[in-house]
């Protein structure tokens, strides 16, 4: 496994980042229990979760099974970064009660108190705004999170789905105040066929020294064979994927894209994610891996290297923005 600084901190974490949004609803605890093994194995140190995994009646459920798993041996969680996140609303029918979700101080008082029970920790390395709160100022939330600083309950932040602007307006007003740090990361939809982060979302994280965590790295999987898989397997694309091939420039892209790895000789999935490892301010894509060989697949592409010709014929199938301003400008 590789390393690299999270942003502009001290912080070393791995190029992949375990992705635990499966552990419960698709994957049950013994089995997320031994994928997050065989990543530490592998030298995956940095694992991403949220308060809302789980899903429905069973929101929390994902933080509950990782806080297990770190019960059962006292090194795992001295070897993790841990990554979790508040913003979701935690009521299982879906009507919060007030004050019970978004970005106030009350709220993330008590969501990082929750969390903390569920993970069996006493801290979390990465705290997480898994949205933007449009009516709560970034100057009670820095408040908010100074006090869980000094508690020792949080160590850095980080913002998802953030725009770039929410991510300068962020940082502004933490050096403003003095004393916080600011946002260290931002967590957001790129991968090679959603290139729109590269107009304002990197930029505005590189300037401001965030390190960019990727998510859906394969596109709800349209990047991971999915018709090698249909001709093959008889396995057809299911939710995303299925959607996006429904139409047909789309599906010729991705028939393109499967055509030219297939000439190199490299698997779809482990292209994509070495791709974005290739990408400008990236730290590590996040991987959700439902399976030990999915997460040995993941690994891989680390140590993947992408020719040059490769990478040129990545760009012209899926062909990126530009540089910004121009890309919008002229």
């Amino acid at each position: 496994m590789k390393y690299t600084q999270l942003g502009r901190t001290g912080l070393k974490v791995s190029r992949l980042v375990l992705g635990t949004m499966n552990f419960g609803p698709q994957t049950d605890e013994a089995d997320s229990h031994a994928i997050m093994d065989a990543a530490l194995d592998a030298g995956i140190n940095f694992f991403d979760t949220a308060n809302v995994y789980g899903w429905g009646e069973n929101k929390g459920r994902t933080e509950e099974i990782i806080g297990n798993w770190f019960a059962k041996s006292p090194d795992h969680r001295d070897k993790v970064v841990l990554a979790t996140k508040v913003y979701g609303n935690m009521a299982a029918d879906g009507d919060a009660w007030p004050n019970h979700d978004k970005l106030s101080a009350l709220n993330i008082r008590r969501a990082v108190d929750a969390s903390l029970k569920r993970l069996q920790t006493d801290h979390i390395d990465v705290y997480q705004f898994h949205h933007v709160d449009r009516r709560t100022p970034f100057e009670e939330i820095w408040q908010a999170i100074d006090t869980l600083v000094t508690q020792g309950k949080i160590l850095y932040v980080g913002s998802s789905n953030f725009p770039g602007y929410k991510i300068a307006q962020a940082n502004e007003i933490a050096a403003r105040r003095g004393g916080t740090i600011g946002l260290v990361s931002e967590q957001c939809l790129y991968n090679l066929a959603e290139r729109r982060a590269e107009m304002e979302v990197i930029p505005a994280a590189q300037e401001y020294g965030l390190g960019v965590i990727p998510w859906s790295p394969l596109h709800g999987g349209l990047l991971g064979g999915v018709l090698k898989k249909e001709v093959e397997g008889g396995r057809r694309a299911g939710g995303r994927a299925a959607d996006s091939l429904a139409n047909t420039t789309i599906r010729a892209q991705v028939q393109a894209y499967e055509d030219l790895l297939d000439k190199h000789g490299v698997e779809p999935g482990e292209a994509a994610l070495a791709w974005l490892l290739t990408r400008p301010g990236v730290t590590g894509p996040i991987v959700g891996p439902r399976t030990a060989e999915q997460l040995s697949s993941a690994v891989r592409a680390v140590e993947l290297d992408l020719s040059t010709d490769l990478l040129e014929g990545l760009d012209e199938i899926f062909q990126g923005p530009g540089p910004s301003p121009e890309a919008f400008a002229w």
